[in-house]
């Protein structure tokens, strides 16, 4: 039940129309499921009016939001993707204090089957993440909206920054105890389930895959990329398959068949169709900002090395309030002080 009258939602963020193209897919694979919580989609300036018109027919609210960018280049280089800095972006989904409690999603996550049990945990329930399984992975999770909280993380952001220079990492420090405090915030791993499990350890794959509720595309290559992906027949295979299904029978139907995304003869890079020339995220930490974005109307979905389709890319960042305000808090944080 939703406490003091308020409902409870899904939310998600899309931050270009190729992620817009997977949150509608991912709305509407909750649509299929059953939920009786609303769904809400954040965006960013780089979704086009055409794409945020598409989503406002699948989501119950669509919310504007200010881009936040780590600008981390030295630890987004660890992991080879530097575009997650724009991550950070997803601290805006402790402002909707309109919701009671909420479930948040990446948009290349796929709802198999109803999850609304999920409104029944406390914040900060999330699934291990395979990569360091004492850290959660923030594809997923359980969170209570509260402006509190959301300044606690933008202090903390301008402060020390995140360890690996996006969402995940920032979360992971502010709820560092995670790992040890409650065993129940910990979800079982078929609620976030990496599509890449199905092959990294196949045999538990057969014996629990039957009970997979929420499949997340985890990685660079997303399902929006390539109609076909491998063995269709594999477990991998299969969930490709499952996304790509909901995308022809309600996505693109609903759009009269226009394809939102054309892929070019690049296999990790998207020609947005009918899309604006989208505003350069800001970033937190202007002295560690590269230029590797693409020009208008194209997005490189894979790990960015400053070019796209053999065209150097680069661009000057705009800064929003949101990021100004960080960069004024880490200022203060950082200046000398008389008193000790």
């Amino acid at each position: 039940m939703a406490s003091q009258g308020k409902p409870m939602a899904w939310v998600t963020l899309a931050t270009t129309d190729a992620y817009a193209l997977g949150a509608l897919v991912l709305a509407h694979s909750l649509r299929q499921a059953g939920t009786a919580h609303r769904l809400v989609v954040m965006i960013t300036p780089g979704v086009t009016d055409t794409m945020r018109t598409q989503l406002s027919g699948a989501f119950d609210d669509v919310i504007s939001v200010d881009v936040m960018d780590s600008g981390d280049a030295a630890h987004l280089a660890l992991m080879s993707r530097p575009e997650l800095g724009v991550t950070l972006t997803k601290l805006h989904c402790w402002t909707l204090t309109q919701f009671s409690k909420c479930v948040f999603l990446d948009a290349d996550c796929l709802v198999m089957t109803n999850c609304d049990e999920l409104f029944e945990r406390e914040e900060l329930s999330a699934a291990p993440d395979i990569g360091w399984p004492d850290c959660f992975n923030s594809g997923v999770f359980v969170f209570t909206p509260s402006q509190e909280t959301f300044r606690a993380l933008v202090q903390l952001a301008a402060e020390t920054g995140s360890f690996d220079g996006g969402d995940q990492g920032l979360l992971n420090t502010h709820f560092s105890d995670w790992a040890t405090r409650d065993i129940s915030r910990h979800l079982p791993f078929v609620y976030n389930m990496t599509a890449s499990a199905t092959y990294t350890y196949l045999p538990a794959f057969l014996r629990f895959g039957k009970d997979v509720k929420i499949v997340h595309f985890l990685g660079s290559n997303k399902p929006w990329m390539n109609p076909q992906a491998g063995d269709a027949s594999s477990p991998a295979g299969r969930f490709h398959a499952a996304w790509w299904d909901i995308y022809q029978s309600r996505v693109r139907r609903a759009d009269g068949g226009h394809h939102f995304l054309e892929l070019s003869a690049g296999p990790a890079c998207e020609v947005l169709s009918a899309a604006a020339p989208a505003a350069p995220p800001p970033t937190l930490a202007p002295h560690l900002a590269t230029g590797a974005d693409c020009p208008a109307n194209v997005s490189c979905l894979d790990s960015y090395t400053g070019s796209c389709c053999s065209r150097s890319c680069s661009y000057s960042r705009s800064r929003s309030a949101s990021t100004q305000a960080l960069d004024a808090t880490r200022a203060a944080a950082t200046s000398p002080s008389l008193e000790r």
